[in-house]
């Protein structure tokens, strides 16, 4: 079968121009479409002669021409138009039977559409022999009706640049499409502008989101969270630590009160706990930025977008509104969300209905939630349920939580299985887990290691643990570095520690400060 033959020329001829009327047809492959949350091969809205099928994202508008005529009576009607020479006929039956995969069909009349000058059956012949793993081919047909100006094949044919990682000549003809008001297109580009750290990724997100296009406002709203918090990936603290409770381990040094219980269960690695568990409200600038970000989540959210709909319940959480932050986590996860279903279950403990919330964290660990593991060890734990508490743990490690270590590391220190919690704390030390550095630190100096522990206390307490630093006050208070001992005892007194404040307090006593 011959793919190209003469009417490549058409490009240089002139015949394929502008048409009149509205142009909002969109256009992508179907190996594209997989890229941006594709399905099937819609065909997309477009002027009365503009029928582009586009295998691309199934919230997009389906065009009227193609909608009508998929009825029988309807097919028959632009059959037999399309057999008496009708262009526009031709195109439509072309793009509908593009739309139920009947290939052969569509491209006779596609092919016969393009013959007279028909931008969109240009575009869809595209997407036509993309499907028939012609590529090449599909770019030809896709750069005549890009030239047209066709918005929806200056898209495909970016994508199609983009994939063989020609980055200039996709930036080109994205834009092109983009600048048209192609939500797709604008789309695209900036993905590829976001790609390389460019600024101006922020207004074409804005412009596809603009137009309702869900994944685009879902990344809008996350750009705008990371200008208004402190980390960049998990603003608002998706999930909270699935902690047994408690704040970690401390010393027990005489003439010292201890940082804390020696058995108490996980804290929260570092910048796991958000905003949701008593963190600061943003304020000022940021507050905008995060109200505005709050929009956009709702409008991906109320599109299906369930990632938007965990983002938008965390920060109705953080924010005291739990009834409804409620719904929207119910609402990611069944959509199949697990840290939604994990956040959920967190909520429904709050409100002191356990066995709720170990159904929606069972359902979260079964899909690899190492979170939701880790609640549920924790819950198997309260109860006395050793044996069931240490397989979730192990679940939570295997799932890759750092968290599940560090409670495997608490388990074994609460049945004297001393040298298993070592290995524990170490191995989530290790991963950068602060608490499980200064319990390591903790069991070290217990066995008179001394100089081995004082390095993982200095982890700790560098990496934010508070009870670490209290820790490295006593340390340095038993070898009588009192100077030392009061920096350390006032930096966690300057992060809420009491005992460490009561240590500053007794040190200013005893210098004769009041």
């Amino acid at each position: 079968m011959v793919f190209m033959g003469d009417r490549a020329t058409l490009l240089e001829t002139g015949r394929f121009v502008q048409q009149r009327g509205q142009d909002a047809e969109s256009a992508v492959d179907a190996a594209f479409a997989a890229a941006i949350a594709g399905a099937g091969a819609p065909v997309q809205r477009t002027g009365a002669a503009d029928t582009s099928v586009a295998a691309a994202p199934s919230d997009e508008d389906t065009t009227d021409a193609v909608d009508a005529a998929d009825s029988a009576e309807s097919e028959a009607r632009h059959r037999r138009a399309a057999d008496e020479g009708d262009t526009a006929s031709m195109s439509v039956l072309g793009a509908l039977l593009l739309r139920r995969g009947e290939l052969d069909g569509a491209e006779r009349y596609l092919r016969a559409a393009t013959a007279d000058g028909d931008r969109a059956a240009a575009n869809n012949l595209g997407v036509l022999l993309h499907q028939r793993g012609y590529p090449d081919e599909a770019a030809g047909w896709w750069r005549i009706a890009a030239v047209a100006g066709s918005a929806a094949a200056a898209h495909a044919l970016g994508r199609h640049f983009r994939e063989r990682g020609d980055e200039p000549g996709a930036e080109y003809w994205l834009r092109q499409s983009a600048e048209q008001g192609h939500a797709l297109g604008a789309y695209a580009l900036a993905d590829l502008l976001e790609h390389r750290s460019d600024v101006g990724a922020e207004r074409w997100l804005r412009a596809a989101a603009e137009q309702g296009h869900r994944e685009a406002a879902y990344r809008l709203a996350r750009a705008l969270e990371r200008k208004a918090v402190e980390d960049p990936h998990e603003a608002f603290g998706l999930g909270r630590s699935a902690a047994s409770g408690g704040t970690g381990t401390g010393l027990d040094l005489p003439g010292a009160t201890p940082a804390s219980a020696q058995n108490a269960p996980a804290a929260p690695p570092a910048g796991a706990k958000g905003p949701a568990e008593g963190d600061s409200p943003v304020a000022g600038p940021a507050a905008g930025r995060v109200g505005e970000a709050e929009q956009w989540y709702r409008q991906a959210a109320a599109r299906g977008h369930r990632r938007a709909a965990l983002h938008l319940g965390a920060i109705l959480e953080q924010r005291g509104e739990l009834k409804e932050a409620g719904r929207w986590y119910l609402t990611s996860a069944k959509d199949g969300e697990p840290r939604a279903a994990c956040a959920l279950g967190f909520l429904l403990r709050d409100a002191g209905d356990e066995e709720s919330a170990a159904v929606w964290w069972l359902r979260a660990a079964q899909d690899g939630d190492g979170n939701a593991a880790n609640a549920l060890g924790a819950l198997h734990a309260a109860r006395g349920e050793q044996q069931t508490a240490e397989r979730w743990y192990r679940a939570a490690m295997d799932a890759g939580d750092v968290n599940g270590a560090y409670n495997l590391g608490l388990l074994c220190a609460a049945q004297d299985r001393i040298p298993q919690a070592e290995q524990w704390y170490r191995r989530a030390a290790y991963a950068g887990h602060r608490e499980a550095a200064n319990a390591l630190a903790v069991l070290l100096l217990q066995a008179g290691d001394h100089a081995g522990a004082e390095p993982w206390f200095s982890k700790a307490a560098e990496a934010g643990s508070v009870d670490a630093a209290f820790n490295l006050g006593i340390l340095h208070a038993g070898r009588d570095e009192d100077r030392t001992a009061l920096g350390w005892y006032e930096r966690a007194a300057a992060a809420g520690h009491t005992d460490a404040a009561l240590q500053v307090a007794m040190a200013l006593l005893r210098d004769g400060d009041d």
